[in-house]
C-alpha cells in the first residue's frame, strides 16, 4: 500500500523561515530510517506558496492564479511517499517523526494512494493497459 505523508504548513514555512541544522539532521536521520527500511519512495519540503501557482478549471477556460494563496487555510509544506503493508504500520512510523515545525503544534496526515486494483474491473482494457505502460516507464527511468 502506498501512502502519501502531507506535512501541513505554518505561518514560518510560508514565510520561507528554514529549519534549524538540528531539525535537519533529525529528518535526515529519520528518512535514513525509512530508506533502510525499503518504504521511502519520495521525500521533499516544497517553497512557500508565494512562489507557486494554480491552475482553476471553469469548463473548457483556465485561469493562472499566483501565490501566496492566504484565503486557503491549509496549505502543503512538504511531503513523504512510503509504501507499507498498512495504514497501521505507516501511522507507526510517522509517531517517531520529528516534529516539523519545531516550537509550535503542527500536523502531519496520512493519506492511501489509490492504486490500479481500486478501481475494479470496469476499466476499459486500454485505459488498463495504458496505466501499465506509464508505470513500467516510470519504473525505468
Amino acid at each position: 500500500m502506498k501512502f502519501m505523508v502531507i506535512v501541513k504548513a505554518t505561518p514560518a514555512s510560508e514565510a520561507g523561515v528554514m529549519p534549524s541544522e538540528k531539525l535537519f539532521v533529525d529528518m535526515g536521520n529519520f528518512n535514513e530510517e525509512l530508506v533502510k527500511a525499503g518504504i521511502l519512495l519520495a521525500a521533499e519540503g516544497l517553497q512557500p506558496s508565494s512562489k507557486g501557482a494554480r491552475i482553476r478549471f471553469d469548463g473548457a477556460q483556465r485561469t493562472v492564479i499566483d501565490g501566496p494563496f492566504a484565503e486557503t487555510k491549509e496549505l502543503v509544506a512538504g511531503f513523504w511517499m512510503i509504501e507499507v503493508g498498512s495504514k497501521e504500520e505507516a501511522i507507526e512510523w510517522f509517531k517517531r517523526c520529528p516534529n516539523p515545525h519545531e516550537g509550535v503544534v503542527s500536523e502531519i496526515e496520512i493519506r492511501q494512494l489509490f492504486g490500479p486494483d481500486d478501481f475494479g474491473t470496469d476499466l476499459p482494457c486500454q485505459v488498463r493497459a495504458q496505466e501499465d505502460r506509464m508505470r513500467e516507464q516510470l519504473a525505468n527511468r
